[in-house]
């Protein structure tokens, strides 16, 4: 068995993460893997970084079938090789090479975004190919979501993704931020992870502290990321005279050392698919309120792992923020059923589901 990996982001958030997880699980298992990814992509250089020799880049140029054909060509030098496509144009390339250039390998997608199939023809066509095998929902909410437009309903399943615990284990006293953006040491920090796209509405964001900044002004707000989002947030900051309140930290690679400093994590997500900076979260022992968005409900309880409102609620989203603030006791309590219940939400997990469809995937196949 050979699993190649087929990645077409430039970037790394959150699904590429899981991407190098899964690539670390399976090279520990004794997995075959081959990477084909863009030469100037992220994963590409998390590939040479990690010695993963067998990877292959191409230049990204929209709908291509050089890629298409290279991964047919791929796919001929391994035995009982599976394409796993991780994004929406990976799955096209999959879908071409079988369409155009005869590859016969079974293709397992993964389904990752918080809205339907495209109804277009090609859409419809790809995701109902005879090579899929598996389409790999991350939440349950996700699957319910992609399910009217795929005609053979066995094919989703649900992997969660996962995170490191490994990785949150710093000290918890270190005040990088504080003395970073200088702080003052008896304000409180508020803050999200997450790239400045429009799912993430920031602005929901900007409400919600304004609303906070209204009954309680010991606080700062932080925006950990970066994105195309940036100078409209910060324009509508700077509209509602918040811009000593709310600060941009622009893209941070020392998360594990940083996130124990937030008091509050509050996510306004639109859309999510699962929101795995909320794991984060529980495993730095900080307390979350959230939006009901994708599949957060199955990470976040509400009022047992963390708190949760309506999209596009920023009263709501205020309020539990503000009783997080003045009841220690229920903001105690929901760190450690979140930090219980993170552990089954492990990156070791996602890829041992995984690499059960994989196998499950052979049997079927060859």
């Amino acid at each position: 068995m050979t699993i190649i990996h087929v990645s077409t982001k430039q970037s790394w958030r959150g699904g590429e993460q899981q991407i190098a997880y899964l690539i670390d699980e399976l090279r520990d298992a004794g997995v075959e893997q081959v990477v084909l990814t863009p030469a100037n992509s992220k994963l590409s250089d998390f590939c040479q970084e990690h010695g993963i020799r067998k990877t292959h880049f191409y230049k990204w140029t929209g709908i291509n079938f050089h890629a298409a054909h290279v991964l047919k060509k791929i796919c001929k030098r391994y035995s009982q090789p599976i394409i796993h496509a991780h994004d929406s144009h990976a799955h096209t390339f999959a879908y071409l090479s079988s369409l155009f250039f005869g590859n016969k390998a079974p293709i397992i997608v993964s389904r990752r975004v918080d809205f339907p199939v495209h109804r277009n023809l090609f859409s419809k066509w790809k995701y109902n190919a005879p090579q899929i095998r598996k389409i790999i929902c991350v939440s349950e909410k996700i699957k319910e979501i992609t399910a009217p437009s795929i005609h053979n309903k066995t094919l989703l399943t649900v992997v969660y993704s996962g995170i490191d615990i490994s990785r949150f284990s710093a000290p918890k006293t270190q005040n990088i931020l504080k003395k970073y953006f200088q702080i003052p040491e008896h304000h409180l920090i508020i803050g999200n992870i997450a790239a400045l796209a429009p799912h993430k509405d920031y602005f929901t964001f900007v409400d919600t502290a304004e609303l906070i900044l209204k009954q309680y002004q010991d606080v700062t707000f932080l925006i950990i990321g970066q994105g195309p989002m940036k100078q409209r947030i910060a324009e509508y900051i700077f509209d509602k005279k918040l811009q000593n309140s709310i600060y941009f930290t622009g893209y941070r690679t020392d998360i594990p050392e940083i996130l124990p400093e937030l008091d509050i994590f509050l996510m306004t997500s639109e859309t999510e698919g699962l929101g795995t900076s909320l794991l984060d979260a529980f495993a730095s022992e900080v307390p979350v309120v959230a939006t009901r968005a994708g599949g957060i409900p199955e990470i976040v309880k509400h009022n047992y792992t963390g708190l949760l409102a309506d999209v596009k609620d920023p009263v709501q989203l205020a309020e539990y923020v503000l009783t997080l603030i003045r009841d220690p006791e229920l903001k105690s309590a929901l760190v450690k059923n979140a930090k219980q219940e993170m552990r089954t939400f492990t990156k070791q997990q996602t890829a041992r589901k995984t690499l059960e469809i994989y196998q499950q995937v052979i049997l079927e196949s060859y």
